[in-house]
């Protein structure tokens, strides 16, 4: 009861129930001020952030508020009521969908909101609801404009039931498959739909849309991007509703398509569809699917998976490597992941509001077993892979956790010979890594592995000669493993216990008989560290090196080392620990090291044994060490050597370390502590004093801060074992976090006056001598200085934590209150001593301006008060990198420990109290939101002048130094950038070039902060942009310095980067007002500040309203200075660039350019560099799309339209061609073709509308009377269109820009350019046909001239004018294109090789999103005869691209132009030439792409595959008929008298190959019925050899096949595709034969699970592969044979007694006897039907032989032993026999040792005979 009688005080201190605590707070030595601490927090966010929403100040109200809540959470976790909870996460919804809100702050506030959702427990649908749209409408804003994308996943928990319906009314019309917006659509749908409503709602949720979604992925091929998404939602829906929806018709389809998108490779001769390698699965996905997909009553899923893990066995095995390794890798490593959180889900969670799973589907022991099973093979072949064995080890501790008996013997089997053998390091690190990752689970045994804690005490042992100094790896990884098994064990010897006590079970009494090994392991370990640092001594000593650093690999050693020796003996009883003590005690002081390695690797040992035992190993070091310190010291002249005595060293060396112990133990030896401190602070030689002082930072250290004594796995420390406690029983315990027992090390008052008494004695005599020395009365010497400064900063580092933070005057400004928050860390400052840190303070700023002044060069110096200058700002106890460290390493422990089943925070004990700690320190290091105050900028201006000093190093470091403090006080930077920007004022004369540069740098900031030259603000921006460009004209500036130039490219990209268009309206909508207003009415605890008054709330406006003001004047006056500055002669071009480029990120779409600078960017059209032209040509296509006046659109009930009003809504839920979007296609007899038809017509220009199913109301153009005027004259114009207007009429600039447009850039290179499209089409839209005159002449000019450049821009011009006629009347466009068809038809005869693309891209881009019947004047033209053969073949494959362009942009609604089309080409379909052949091939594709089998889908108007497919088998009957080899006739004279059918069937068969080939990866879905009549001719035509010399037909059917083998098929197709197979299989060419063989393999592996699940397709292809295996030509049935062999391998077919019984029948079959020959005679080369079926037989079992190539199965030694018998048999059986024992030893060679278990000794001594000696007899 007590927890619970605690947690209601704690409630009443509160006032509240909070949501959720961050526990470790609880266990904080100063836990009792908490509460009121954080509600005071909680307090002053409520009524601060209430205020500036109320108060409208998003910028610096409402930010820094909201960063504060963030800090709360990281604080206190949700400590706030479930009112609370709610009022914040609405603020923050309101706050992140405030309309024009500047993207960067929207991005924190989601941070925030989406941080604030995360535990999904505390907040149920009933307490919380959200709408759906604004955040719709945001997700379309930013989607489709240039942001990223923000998560919004944890979200649909909260959408009213309704939800789901308005979604699907909403985003169901976008869904056309031709089209992008099904994309868009699916997006929508994967992150909007709800998945958790719970059952009594499932009809308004998922049942709205599952049948049909699921319908369309089972039908849908080629993987379209879509697909993806579709796969994430059904994941999450299965997850959310397991049990609640019936998968099991899926299931074999479901894991087809995941086996499909691992993209293994299957078959010898594969082409991969270029699209499955990017829009493949996620495997993240994939894993929640299959693993909600596990248990209920029909186990089809764990039947599949299983399928699924033994077909892809083989492929984890070591030997495999490729691009799809990676994931299935991932694959392993998260599924046992996914699963035992679903297991934890279903078992150990406590329940809460989301719908359980129902009895029926919990996942039961034997599914569990069964999937343990299943995955247990691919992990232990994956903990080898060349990817490393992390994945592997990561699935083995998550499948441990579920079944230990199963996982971990194999595991040990593989660990102990790879101890033993000393060949294979890579084996020892991979086992064990993987030990490391079942450690928990193997020491804590429990009932279902009891054995397993017996195996700890042999791997220890056998892990130490791991300690290995030559190999570094295997060290590392050897250190880890001790650790981690010695952490989880108390090392006590308790073998005594088997006497005393007799209730022990058989594994206790093993076990505590073994324990009393632990001591012998303890003494070795420590033999084998010193063995390790005997070594490590370098060879030359040191100081010959002169290097004061330890390499790399040294360093981890030592901290390997000295981390795993602290942890062994913290685990140690007192017995051991004594033991060990004395041990190292003579090590360390019989000898005498160097103090570099070797002596940094004893002392850490020594220190590590003074830590775990202060009392007792302070006995024996300390006086010691003082002795030996002393006795050297005596003799006065040592202290004044520069070269200090070794043992002196040694000894300094070995005080330092030992003494970074529990502060009161130090007390008892207060006195020598002084006396040899006072005497070996001032020694002379550096490395002396430097050993001094770390040793002064660690007394006062451990004396002045709050940290853990111990860290041991049991709370009272080891002990003995004793009549009622077994230590044995807490073995692998987790810690419990309800009485962890931590016994802390607090300050006590003794210990804070003794470091004062340290302060006063030894700093304040060197801050005086420092003091006068800066003041010129006393001049010391620069070595003294610098050991005097080493002093101050090891004092302040040391008592950092007791001296009070500055104090001073705050700068600042702001409607709402900033405050600090100050945390409380366990330290009353006591303001009654000396403040330290002030003392500092003031001596250090001016020595810092004396040195500067008088030594500039003493660069030591100014590199340690550099450091001093930090730490006098931000040290209070933590620095945060090393923080930063612990809690990356702290994360990899616990993700190498952690239980996910049991969950909730079963760590072990160690790990609990380290985050304690690491809770405290965090507590130590918040600083962000600091009071800025007067001392701090003394500080900060002091800090810009050294990062502009004249040394780089002291630059770079003070550099650092400023931007860690910048980050810190609220709203430094804005004080700090004019001082910055002094120094690039190109008007003083007496900057340097180092400060030109430093200031610079300053400017640049670093990776993590902040960059000065680019804070989101518009004070900011209008001062530094600026002087940026002007510093160009700086006298300090050179171009010749490479340095300098790459500073200024740097700064100039950095802000093309990060800058995000900063608003101009920081408006705040009411709604959100009365949220914040709601919260700030909710007592507990009640808001610091009152809501505010109406006065205040008025300012708080006229606030906003001048602030929206000033954004706008400041906007424009910056753009005038940047103009400015362009206007200035002297500019060098560089800064030229780079003030047009900030000019070009002024462009926004909520406020227009000021005029001057549209006139800029007009004249920079005609610019001599090409660099700014480009940038021209897009800022002007930004200012016309700026200009460009609204079309006023109505909204329309679809129903409504004069077309539709006849037909019914009834029929709405098909998609396709319907009655009711018929009047949207194009109908020749139909088209306006007058200025009556052209007003009545109603165009719809989006493609995808109406295909599946009309929107509730479709917004259309009003008609033209409503619109704004077209042909506007001058006068009407605004300034900036006059600008324009007058520039584009003036002939010579048009001249002059057309002339720049037809100039090629690079060349080859060059393609049709979107900007100048976009600048035309602006043109032409804004200003009608104003400027075609003058450009009309240059059309037909460039027209007629046929280089690249100037086709080119003729087709930028010519999309941009069809594009830009949009709202043109009428007349206008019958003008125009009277003017266009006639140059069209030009540059179509003109085309070149060159610019066909240009031509195609052209068309296509003037069709995109218009409706067909506004462009008939150019369908027309294009159709007119596309195939002529006028001007070549050439010319006519060109036209037929330019024409598919067009037509692939208007999808389904051209069906009447697709038959015309497909009626023209039809008969031209045997034309001769290549590249209209492959032309016509894509442009049937095309044609057929509208003709899909979707569900819900009508049958389509346009062209049809089945029909087209009947007439083109009717003209290749003549090569169906014949047998004999069809020869490919090059007959290329075009005489049309002689070709005879055959012949032209050859050429129609060319063309259709084509079609098929391109139409294999494009096409939704695939004809299979009309396929397979073509198989049979290409089965005749493939060749079987990889042979590139054969000619272009016999390539293509090859290509075919293997691209028709891999697709999808449905169950109802199978039938189909094995009967054809079948009958192919019976012609007497035995190249179809073979080939039937190798698209069998691949079609089978790709359809693997769909063909699985039909009983009678499995027997099929077994007799087809076994009926082959008798073929009578060899190579059909070998390839038979390597088919089985698959097919055995991915446990398609199975080896059973009937098979294996019918090879032995068959490889028996008797040979007729050999006649005799003559010598000459010829050997008739037909076999026997007897050798024939003999040789099936052999094959067969040789593919039974080679379909396990890792193991060896039971009935694998007997058919070896049939085989052997075989060794002797005419050919071609031998041949096969040996292939096969060779290829059996090659794969088996490598594990023989465990193979040979398997044989029986008669068996091996055959198989040795075989496998050794090859018979050269037989």
């Amino acid at each position: 009861l007590k927890p619970i009688e605690e947690a209601s005080e704690a409630t009443e201190l509160l006032g509240f129930v909070p949501q959720k605590n961050i526990v470790y707070n609880e266990l904080l030595p100063y836990k009792d001020k908490l509460d009121e601490e954080s509600n005071e927090f909680l307090a002053q966010i409520k009524g601060n952030l209430g205020r500036a929403v109320q108060l409208r100040e998003i910028w610096p109200g409402v930010l820094f508020w909201t960063r504060k809540l963030s800090t709360y959470m990281r604080l206190y976790g949700r400590k706030f009521s479930k009112e609370e909870h709610v009022h914040f996460v609405r603020l923050l919804y309101e706050l992140v969908t405030i309309p024009k809100l500047e993207i960067s702050m929207m991005q924190s506030f989601a941070r925030l909101l989406i941080t604030m959702l995360k535990k999904k427990e505390l907040l149920s649908r009933e307490d919380l609801e959200l709408p759906w749209r604004p955040l719709y409408e945001l997700q379309d804003r930013i989607l489709y404009s240039k942001t990223e994308h923000l998560s919004l996943n944890w979200f649909p928990r909260y959408f009213p039931e309704s939800a789901t319906q308005e979604m699907l009314d909403e985003w169901r019309p976008l869904m056309c498959p031709f089209d992008v917006t099904m994309q868009t659509a699916m997006g929508y749908f994967e992150l909007f739909l709800p998945t958790t409503l719970p059952p009594e709602l499932h009809d308004k949720g998922f049942k709205l849309w599952f049948d049909e979604f699921i319908s369309l992925w089972v039908s849908v091929q080629n993987l379209p991007s879509w697909e993806a998404n579709l796969v994430s939602l059904f994941a999450r829906l299965a997850n959310d509703n397991i049990g609640y929806i019936d998968w099991d018709p899926y299931i074999p389809k479901i894991f087809t398509r995941i086996l499909r998108s691992l993209n293994l490779p299957v078959g010898s001769s594969q082409m991969l569809v270029s699209r499955y390698l990017t829009n493949a699965y996620d495997i993240s996905h994939v894993v929640i699917w299959i693993s909600a997909l596990l248990g209920g009553p029909s186990k089809q899923t764990q039947t599949q998976l299983s399928g699924l893990f033994n077909s892809i066995t083989s492929f984890f095995h070591p030997s495999n490597h490729g691009r799809w390794l990676m994931k299935l890798m991932k694959l392993v490593q998260r599924l046992p992941a996914s699963v035992v959180k679903r297991l934890h889900r279903e078992r150990y969670r406590t329940p809460m509001w989301l719908t359980p799973v129902p009895e029926s589907h919990l996942l039961s022991e034997q599914d569990i077993t069964d999937f343990v099973e299943s995955m247990k093979q691919p992990v232990l072949l994956a903990m080898f892979s060349k990817t490393g064995s992390l994945d592997a080890a990561q699935a083995l501790q998550n499948l441990a956790l579920l079944r230990p008996e199963l996982v971990i013997p194999p595991v040990l089997e593989k660990t102990y010979p790879a101890m033993e053998t000393l060949t294979a390091p890579h084996q020892l690190t991979a086992t064990l890594s993987c030990m490391i990752g079942v450690a928990q689970s193997l020491v804590a045994g429990g009932q279902r592995f009891p054995e397993g804690p017996t195996h700890m005490l042999p791997l220890l042992m056998r892990a130490l000669p791991g300690v290995d100094p030559n190999d570094f790896r295997k060290c590392m990884i050897t250190f880890q493993f001790l650790a981690t098994f010695v952490t989880l064990v108390p090392l006590v010897d308790c073998s005594a216990a088997v006497q005393t006590r007799n209730d022990l079970t058989q594994v206790e009494k093993e076990l505590c008989s073994a324990s009393a090994e632990f001591e012998y392991f303890v003494l070795q370990f420590i033999d084998r560290c010193f063995a390790l640092i005997d070594t490590s001594t370098p060879e030359q000593t040191q100081e010959e090196m002169e290097t004061e650093k330890m390499t790399h690999l040294e360093s981890l050693l030592e901290l390997g080392l000295s981390s795993t020796f602290c942890t062994i003996l913290t685990q140690c009883s007192m017995e051991i620990f004594q033991v060990a003590l004395e041990k190292v005690f003579n090590f360390a002081t019989t000898n005498i090291f160097e103090t570099h390695v070797a002596g940094r690797m004893v002392a850490d040992m020594c220190r590590a044994a003074t830590k775990c035992h202060p009392a007792e190993a302070l006995k024996l070091f300390l006086p010691h060490c003082c002795n030996a310190i002393l006795q050297i010291s005596a003799n006065e002249e040592v202290l004044n050597e520069e070269e200090l005595d070794k043992e002196l060293m040694w000894n300094l060396q070995l005080f330092s370390e030992v003494t970074r112990v529990g502060g009161d133990q130090l007390l008892l030896y207060r006195s020598q502590l002084v006396q040899i401190l006072q005497l070996t602070l001032h020694l002379k030689c550096k490395q002396g004093y430097n050993l001094a002082c770390k040793l002064l930072y660690h007394i006062l250290r451990s004396m002045s801060i709050i940290y853990p004594r111990e860290y041991c796995s049991v709370p009272s420390g080891v002990q003995q074992h004793s009549d009622t406690y077994l230590p044995i029983k807490d073995w692998g315990q987790p810690g419990d976090l309800l009485n962890l027992g931590i016994q802390w090390h607090v300050p006590s008052t003794e210990e804070k006056e003794f470091v004062f008494y340290l302060l006063d004695l030894l700093l304040k005599p060197v801050l005086q001598c420092l003091q006068k020395h800066a003041q010129g009365e006393q001049d010391i010497s620069r070595d003294d200085v610098l050991q005097s400064l080493s002093i101050v900063h090891n004092c302040l580092l040391g008592a950092g934590s007791l001296l009070p933070p500055l104090y001073g005057e705050p700068v600042a400004n702001s409607m709402v209150p900033l405050y600090e928050t100050n945390v409380y860390t366990g330290v009353d400052y006591d303001l009654s001593r000396e403040n330290y840190r002030e003392d500092i303070c003031k001596v250090i700023r001016p020595l810092l301006h004396h040195t500067l002044e008088h030594s500039e060069d003493d660069i030591k110096s100014l590199f340690s008060i550099l450091k001093i200058i930090n730490d006098l700002l931000h040290f209070k106890g933590s620095h945060k990198h090393e923080f930063d460290s612990r809690w990356k390493s702290f994360s990899l422990i616990k993700k190498s420990m952690e239980n996910k089943l049991h969950g909730s925070k079963q760590h072990i004990r160690a790990l609990l109290i380290d985050r304690v700690m690491l809770q405290h320190e965090l507590r130590n290091l918040i600083k962000e939101g600091c009071c800025y105050r007067s001392v701090h900028q003394d500080l900060i201006n002091d800090l810009l002048r050294l990062s502009t000093s004249r040394y780089s190093q002291v630059r770079s470091k003070a550099q650092n130094v400023l931007f860690t403090a910048l980050g810190t006080y609220n709203l430094c930077c804005r004080d700090v950038i004019p001082a910055v920007l002094k120094y690039l004022d190109p008007d003083r004369t007496d900057v340097t070039q180092q400060q030109f540069k430093g200031a610079l740098y300053c400017l640049l900031g670093n990776h993590s902060v902040i960059c000065l030259a680019n804070l989101q603000y518009w004070d900011c921006i209008t001062l530094t942009w600026p002087v940026i460009v002007r510093s160009g004209m700086s006298p300090s500036m050179s171009l010749e310095k490479p340095s300098v130039v790459r500073l200024f490219d740097d700064l100039a990209d950095k802000i093309h980067r990060q800058y995000e268009t900063i608003g101009v309206d920081f408006s705040v909508s009411s709604s959100c007002v009365e949220v914040a207003l709601k919260m700030m009415k909710s007592s507990n605890p009640e808001p610091t500040l009152c809501a505010a008054s109406e006065q205040e709330e008025l300012e708080g406006r006229k606030r906003e309203e001048q602030k929206n003001k000033d954004s706008v004047q400041k906007y424009e006056n910056l753009v005038v200075d940047l103009l400015d500055c362009l206007y200035d002669r002297n500019l060098p071009w560089k800064f030229e660039q780079i003030a047009i480029g900030f000019l070009s990120l002024m462009l926004r779409d909520d406020h227009p350019l000021p005029s001057s600078a549209v006139l800029f960017f007009i004249e920079s059209l005609n610019h001599d560099s090409l660099l700014v032209r480009n940038g021209a040509i897009s800022a002007v296509s930004g200012i016309l799309k700026q200009l460009k006046r609204p079309h006023k659109k109505v909204a329309v009930n679809p129903y409504d339209l004069s077309e539709l009003k006849t037909s019914l809504q009834s029929c709405s839920l098909l998609a396709g061609d319907r009655s009711d979007n018929q009047w949207l296609q194009y109908d020749s007899s139909r088209l306006p073709r007058s200025q009556q038809d052209w007003d009545e017509c109603c165009f719809i220009e989006k493609t995808h509308w109406g295909y599946s199913t009309w929107p509730r109301t479709l917004m259309l153009y009003a008609p033209p009377e409503e619109q704004p005027k077209q042909g506007k004259t001058r006068q009407e114009m605004n300034e900036s269109e006059q600008i324009i207007y007058d520039h584009f009429s003036d002939q010579q600039f048009i001249d002059q820009f057309i002339h720049y447009l037809s100039l090629e850039d690079r060349k080859g290179k060059d393609k049709f350019s979107p900007r100048r499209f976009c600048l035309f089409k602006g043109l032409f839209r804004n200003f009608d046909d104003a400027f075609l005159p003058l450009l009309k002449p240059h059309m037909e000019r460039l027209v007629a001239d046929s280089h690249e450049s100037t086709q080119r821009c003729v087709a930028e011009i010519i999309s941009g004018l069809i594009r830009g006629s949009k709202h043109w009347s009428y007349s206008k466009v019958e003008k125009l294109w009277a003017l266009l068809c006639p140059l069209l038809r030009k540059a179509l005869s003109n085309i070149t090789i060159e610019t066909y693309a240009d031509w195609g891209t052209c068309i296509a881009t003037a069709c995109e999103s218009r409706d067909p019947r506004k462009l008939h004047w150019l369908f027309e033209m294009l159709m007119e005869s596309p195939v002529t053969g006028e001007g070549g073949s050439f010319v006519d494959a060109c036209r037929l691209y330019v024409l598919q362009g067009g037509l692939a942009q208007q999808e389904w609604r051209v069906p009447e132009l697709l038959h015309r089309l497909l009626h023209y080409l039809e008969p031209k379909l045997t034309q001769v030439y290549k590249n209209v052949r492959e032309r016509i091939g894509s442009v049937l594709t095309y044609i057929f792409m509208i003709d899909v089998n979707l569900p819900h889908t009508q049958p389509t108007m346009s062209p049809r595959i089945a029909e087209f497919t009947e007439r083109v088998l009717a003209r290749l009957k003549p090569l169906m008929e014949g047998e004999e080899e069809i020869q490919n006739h090059v007959v290329e004279e075009n005489t049309v008298g002689d070709q005879d059918e055959r012949t032209q069937a050859i050429k129609l068969l060319k063309t259709v190959l084509k079609w098929l080939m391109t139409s294999a990866g494009r096409s939704f879905s695939s004809a299979v019925p009309e396929q397979l009549r073509l198989l049979p001719l290409l089965f005749k035509i493939a060749p079987v050899e990889n042979d590139d010399s054969y000619d272009e037909m016999k390539r293509d059917a090859k290509t075919c096949l293997s691209l028709m083998s891999q697709g999808l098929l449905y169950s109802e197709q199978i039938p189909q595709v094995l009967n054809a197979l079948e009958e192919i299989s019976r012609i007497s060419s035995w190249h179809a034969r073979y080939t039937v063989l190798t698209y069998l393999q691949i079609m089978v592996f790709y359809n693997l699970f769909t063909f699985l699940s039909d009983a009678k397709a499995v027997s099929d292809v077994r007799a087809l592969v076994l009926r082959l295996l008798e073929d009578e030509q060899l190579e059909v049935r070998e390839m038979a044979a390597t088919t089985l062999s698959g097919f055995l391998q991915c446990n398609f077919l199975s080896i059973d007694e009937p098979m294996q019984a019918h090879f032995e029948a068959l490889s028996k079959t008797r040979l007729p006897k050999r006649k005799r020959r003559e010598l000459g005679s010829v050997v008739d080369m037909i076999p026997s039907a007897d050798l024939v079926r003999r040789h099936a037989g052999v094959l067969g079992l040789s593919a039974c032989i080679l379909s396990s190539p890792y193991d060896v199965p039971t009935w694998m030694p007997q058919i070896l032993m049939d085989l052997s018998a075989h060794l002797n048999d005419t050919q071609p059986i031998e041949m096969t026999v040996k292939k096969t024992l060779s290829d059996f030893r090659r794969t088996h060679h490598d594990n023989w040792q465990e193979h040979k278990q398997k044989f029986t000794d008669d068996q091996l001594l055959v198989l040795t005979d075989l496998l050794v000696s090859p018979c050269y007899y037989a």
